[in-house]
């Protein structure tokens, strides 16, 4: 769910959340009733109740994982946080390309309107950018697309996006587990007076899907598409980078908890809970240290979930095993091709678009102007399923890109950030997952993979020394283990019960074996496959831990 700015602002109909704690409306009651609920807690003697400190694990400094521990931190819980990298962050993290740091894990913030990461980039002096105006698209030929037909196709895609949400959601309980959103589409396409070649342009452009979700659009499922939706305000780029709301999450953490890093976990030991007895769950690393807690929150990947069941002593129960390998995992990645110079931009002109560190103030207001602005213009590029270069025979290797030129000053640099899945992601990864970045073949490669795209830009002059990349950094998502091989959560065609799924990794077994789970797979509806579902999350488990040791709901404010 990551670049998700360019025209899903115009999908209205988003849910939004009273409250940073309260759950989306629940399709299904929660598991345990607030009775069940202590009536299993009575099964052990609490930390508490034995008058000592409760020590409670954490596994991964992401940020569920980090706003989990400051919670619990400050409710007077002892915290270990177990981290397979030699760093905090997880998949939001940063890299330099061309002397810039640029985010290799998210790179927006998705709805302003009741969102933690939003206010958090306020409050640390994040830089956000707000883009708007027609994308430009680079038809399959190479040439640019009529601007009348990019209105036209545009305008009928999202609304047609729009509609499908509403659908999704009124007729799950009916809809074909195997019909996708590649489907709805072209039923609707069929009830329009399009012309046929206007039709295919619809279904080429509808493609771009798939940099939202990290997989082909006729992968995703109509039937679950209402768990893409995200919540309600403007969709920002962190031109800054997440950096600052990292160490935002972070810093409770990283004065008060112990962090071991570089301690990959390979064993969790976690029997039910049995009357009377003390109850605790041990964890093995891979160094084969070994650590004791009285609760353990897990925040591995969902995609590391799904490739190391085997890690979790005894079994998992079924219902959640199932639940983890329902839920699909995207294969988004990133390619950052820096320039001497932004070459594709109009010369002598500024972003228009609103850029901010904090909500402007009336005083702040710019001026009223006496002249219409000029046309904003997009930074966002599309490039159709190409013709013009060669690629191995699928029908998904469109390509978007984002100009980081058009951000504010002093976040502007000339370069192009492309969005990859599916067939062309697993293609380019495949080529370069052998070199080392520092490397000509490695530049060379991902050069040839690009060049065609960007030669198709404005300005590009193959004589200039402008238009040749002076720097270029690829993600790598899918080769990482402790990322689970990929991205993050998707609903694909084939799934039955998904928002079921959602729920029962939610409850996780924190209950029944003292081990809760959170991440963005585990989010409210609204959050799914965002830095805010994530953080959400982390909340979330952090509220359920303190409950339960407390003895009784509602006892431990978040």
């Amino acid at each position: 769910m990551e670049c998700r700015a360019n025209g899903l602002a115009k999908s209205a109909k988003w849910l939004q959340i009273p409250s940073p704690l309260c759950f989306d409306i629940p399709l299904y009651s929660r598991l345990y009733t607030t009775a069940s609920f202590l009536k299993l807690r009575e099964r052990f003697t609490s930390p508490s109740a034995m008058h000592r400190t409760p020590h409670v694990g954490i596994i991964g400094a992401g940020l569920a994982g980090l706003r989990c521990a400051g919670i619990l931190i400050d409710h007077g819980f002892r915290v270990t946080i177990l981290e397979a990298r030699d760093r905090i962050g997880g998949r939001v993290c940063q890299s330099d390309v061309g002397g810039f740091d640029v985010d290799l894990g998210p790179n927006w913030i998705h709805g302003t309107q009741n969102n933690p990461i939003a206010d958090l980039s306020d409050s640390s002096k994040t830089v956000t950018h707000a883009w708007g105006g027609l994308q430009n698209v680079i038809d399959t030929t190479g040439q640019p697309l009529e601007k009348e037909i990019i209105e036209k196709t545009s305008d009928f895609l999202w609304t047609a996006v729009e509609d499908a949400y509403e659908y999704s959601r009124l007729n799950k309980d009916t809809i074909p587990a195997s019909k996708s959103l590649l489907d709805f589409i072209k039923q609707r396409l069929e009830k329009t007076e399009f012309s046929q070649y206007e039709k295919e342009k619809c279904v080429e452009l509808s493609k771009l899907w798939g940099s939202y979700i990290g997989s082909p659009i006729d992968r995703q499922s109509l039937r679950f598409f209402f768990l893409e939706e995200c919540l309600e305000g403007t969709n920002l780029f962190v031109a800054s980078t997440y950096k600052n709301i990292v160490n935002s999450v972070a810093s409770t953490a990283l004065e008060r908890a112990e962090i071991r890093l570089n301690e990959p976990v390979v064993k969790i030991e976690a029997e039910p809970r049995v009357l009377g007895k003390k109850h605790q769950v041990k964890v093995t690393t891979s160094a084969g240290n070994q650590y004791t807690f009285d609760e353990l929150a897990s925040t591995l990947p969902l995609g590391w979930l799904k490739q190391n069941k085997s890690a979790f002593e005894p079994a998992l129960p079924t219902s959640l095993s199932k639940a983890i390998d329902n839920i699909s995992y995207g294969q988004l990645e990133k390619i950052y091709v820096h320039f001497p110079s932004a070459f594709w931009e109009p010369q002598h002109t500024a972003p228009t678009a609103t850029s901010t560190t904090h909500p402007l103030t009336p005083l702040q207001q710019p001026p009223q102007q006496t002249t219409p602005p000029p046309p904003e213009l997009s930074p966002f590029t599309e490039f159709l399923s190409p013709s013009y270069t060669p690629h191995p025979p699928t029908p998904f290797w469109n390509q978007q890109c984002v100009s980081l030129a058009a951000l504010p000053s002093p976040c502007a640099h000339p370069t192009l950030l492309f969005y990859l899945y599916g067939p062309s992601a697993n293609y380019l990864i495949s080529q370069i997952h052998t070199l080392s970045p520092t490397s000509k073949q490695y530049h060379d490669t991902i050069n040839t993979f690009v060049q065609p795209f960007y030669s198709r830009l404005p300005g590009y002059d193959p004589s200039s020394p402008n238009c040749r990349p002076t720097a270029i950094l690829a993600t790598q998502w899918q080769k990482d283990p402790w990322a689970g091989n990929g991205s993050y959560a998707n609903f694909q065609v084939g799934l039955e019960e998904g928002d079921r799924d959602i729920e029962i990794m939610r409850e996780g077994m924190g209950v029944e074996r003292g081990v809760w789970f959170a991440g963005e797979h585990t989010a409210p509806f609204v959050g799914l496959g965002t830095t805010s579902g994530a953080y959400w999350s982390g909340e979330t488990v952090a509220g359920r831990i303190c409950e339960f040791l407390a003895g009784g709901v509602g006892e431990v404010g978040v």
